[in-house]
């Protein structure tokens, strides 16, 4: 079945229509949460007692996850089980870690061990009066368990900001964007605004872990309660002691037109162990947001060394600090033909 959103979970419970299985997956711990608790909502109040179950896989044993969800519901018409932290039995082990009796086609064991064959038979042919919820961190598609649940289960993915599990080099700058508009939506609805300037160093903490920038959200708009803005000293405050390095720095110096600056941030971020692509992403985010309401004139010739770039790192086209520095270079208004400045 193709991937769900949390919007399609919502239209299941208010039709009544919910799928026999559904399977919540990520690293957005809020998020699955969310979804989870609208799924539970679809089972009256009075009736929780009695037709719905919340577990934790590594405590509960698959065959009995099987009779529960066998079983009638009692004096309503559907029944719900939560499997928590399914992980357990989702992702596998790797061949080799144990016996060889559980190992699946693809060399993978399952990890609910011999229990994982009732489970596959589940669902497989699931109960239609129940509904069971796997809620997991991630899951290995290549067990049998887990082809069983690709087939016949809803899927909702939870990646936070980055939208898939694997955020790839086009993905960062619209992580980082999706970053923004979630900060400035989460001030919105505490009747607060929030300076372009102040989002840098929440950006610049969080990057595109959704879990830290909730955190850092919450604890912000604590801070700034009975105010009408959040600046970016109140974001210091609150962040500001969490980091060691402005991640921000290099896009900082180019918006200036500071080449021997902006080439010495790089230089940092490298030594710290910054990943090219997030560099390039956090300069692809610059040149579309922020350069336009800078230095307008210099927006098209940006792109296209932004563009150029991306192309020759994806392509072997050159070593990545090299295309990077002559990259920060070329943002700050300096020919591509004339001598970079020292280091």
């Amino acid at each position: 079945m193709p991937a769900a959103t949390f919007a399609t979970v919502k239209s299941h419970v208010a039709s009544g229509s919910l799928a026999p299985l559904y399977v919540i997956v990520g690293d957005d711990e809020r998020g699955k949460d969310d979804v989870a608790h609208a799924l539970m909502e679809s089972v009256p109040e009075d009736m929780r007692a009695f037709n719905f179950e919340r577990v934790s896989a590594p405590d509960t044993d698959p065959a009995a996850i099987v009779a529960s969800a066998r079983t009638y519901p009692f004096l309503g018409e559907r029944r719900m089980i939560v499997v928590v932290r399914a992980e357990k039995w989702l992702t596998g082990r790797k061949k080799g870690k144990a016996s060889d009796e559980d190992e699946d086609e693809d060399g993978v064991e399952e990890s609910a061990g011999a229990g994982s064959d009732v489970l596959v038979h589940y669902v497989e042919s699931p109960e239609p009066s129940t509904t069971v919820v796997f809620v997991a961190a991630d899951m290995n598609r290549t067990t049998r368990l887990v082809k069983a649940l690709v087939k016949q289960a809803v899927i909702v993915e939870c990646w936070g900001l980055k939208g898939e599990k694997e955020l790839r080099s086009g993905g960062i700058a619209e992580a980082l964007d999706r970053a923004a508009r979630f900060v400035a939506a989460e001030a919105k609805k505490a009747n607060l605004t929030i300076d372009r300037r102040a989002l840098e160093p929440l950006l610049e903490h969080a990057g595109t872990n959704i879990a830290t920038l909730r955190g850092d959200v919450d604890r912000l708009l604590l801070y700034c309660k009975g105010k009408t803005a959040i600046t970016a000293d109140d974001v210091r405050a609150v962040v500001g002691s969490a980091t060691l390095i402005n991640a921000w720095g290099i896009t900082n110096a180019v918006e200036r037109g500071h080449a021997a600056e902006a080439l010495k941030q790089l230089r940092l971020a490298f030594e710290s162990g910054a990943v090219p692509y997030m560099i390039l992403g956090q300069l692809a985010w610059f040149v579309r947001s922020r350069l336009p309401m800078a230095a307008p004139g210099r927006v098209a010739s940006a792109v296209d060394a932004v563009f150029r770039t991306d192309v020759a790192m994806k392509s072997s086209g050159g070593e990545p600090r090299v295309l990077l520095e002559r990259l920060v270079v070329e943002l700050c208004g300096v020919p591509s033909g004339a001598r970079r400045p020292g280091r």
